[in-house]
């Protein structure tokens, strides 16, 4: 009796225990079976012949507002969430201040004299910002992991806050004096005061270096307290994982999801979703409301018209019937709270 109690209790035991992420001589893969990514200078080759994306003609129109720093600090503002730009969103809940994908510089890329551009500015000066208790990074390209704005946070005056990386990424923070920051493999969970937080599986790649190409580890991050529930996508295509992340950890009160980045499609399909995409996930992750990040702020990334996301998503809410509460955009630099959802 007690022999097969053990191996009853043991199997369970393995159903629940997470599953590491695919890895081969050739570093890590993704979960599901997809086309190969295509060629990178092939769409270099296209953009020099046919031009690079410009700004919409007469300037770029996307609403901005100046962060309030001082609302940051209230209690009346906790939970709350302020869109930095990009992918870079604030979020305050329990009582911790979490940054994910911080970027702060001009540029995103290697190098300052080059690269794609912020065309608009940071909306709060990184002095100004509350005390940061987490950084959560999905992936280490240029856009989502920036050398300076992790080193900023690391050297605060009130102290380093704790860095979440992916499996791998641990090293290249050690070799800048970063010492307090942890990597994570995909399901693999942690705790912070009330919180508690899960790294999980989405479909992309990494590449930092001409020689690194899915060295490290990519995802997204899952974030539960004060009765809430969250996610930050990071970058990703469209794949099974996020039906596997609502059936385990949803539903979810707000998702953070990319809606720009996916053109052409025929380059970005297998790495960028686009905004039907964008709009499944929601679905998928039995997410209540949605906030559409990864577009907006850096020129020339991809090459869709920079002000196209909010459009598409405004027909894909007129074609699904979705509500704009289920499915918004917030202007950069803007902070609003976040509430428990009703219904999803």
């Amino acid at each position: 009796m007690r022999t097969r109690a053990f191996l009853l209790f043991a199997l369970a035991t393995s159903l629940s225990v997470a599953q590491p992420a695919p890895h081969g001589p050739d570093g890590y893969r993704n979960n599901y079976p997809h086309p190969g990514r295509e060629s990178f200078w092939a769409w270099q080759w296209e953009r020099f012949w046919n031009g690079r994306p410009q700004p919409p003609a007469g300037g770029w129109k996307l609403p901005a507002v100046q962060t309030d720093s001082r609302a940051l600090r209230s209690p009346s503002t906790n939970p709350s969430m302020t869109w930095i730009g990009h992918a870079s969103m604030l979020v305050r809940l329990a009582n911790e201040n979490i940054l994910f994908d911080p970027i702060f510089s001009d540029r995103a890329s290697p190098v300052r004299f080059a690269g794609p551009k912020r065309i608009v500015p940071l909306p709060i000066d990184v002095a100004e910002l509350p005390k940061i208790d987490l950084v959560m990074i999905s992936h280490n390209h240029y856009d989502h992991l920036d050398a300076a704005s992790v080193t900023q946070l690391a050297e605060a005056p009130a102290g380093s806050p704790r860095f979440l990386v992916p499996m791998g990424l641990k090293a290249w923070f050690v070799e800048r004096g970063i010492t307090r920051v942890e990597e994570y493999d995909w399901w693999q969970q942690t705790r912070e005061g009330e919180l508690r937080i899960t790294f999980v599986p989405v479909q992309h790649w990494s590449k930092r270096t001409l020689s690194d190409s899915n060295r490290t580890l990519w995802g997204g991050w899952v974030v539960e307290g004060e009765g809430l529930r969250l996610i930050h996508t990071g970058d990703t295509g469209y794949s099974k994982d996020f039906r596997d992340i609502g059936k385990r950890l949803g539903p979810f009160d707000i998702a953070f999801i990319p809606i720009g980045g996916y053109a052409p499609r025929w380059f970005m399909r297998v790495m960028h979703v686009d905004v039907a995409e964008a709009v499944q996930i929601r679905a998928d992750l039995k997410a209540a409301r949605a906030i559409g990040i990864h577009w907006g702020t850096f020129e020339a990334l991809t090459d869709e018209p920079m002000d196209e996301p909010p459009i598409l998503l405004e027909q894909q809410r007129q074609e699904l019937g979705l509500s704009q509460a289920q499915f918004d955009v917030m202007k950069i630099g803007e902070t609003r709270r976040i509430e428990k959802a009703a219904t999803r």
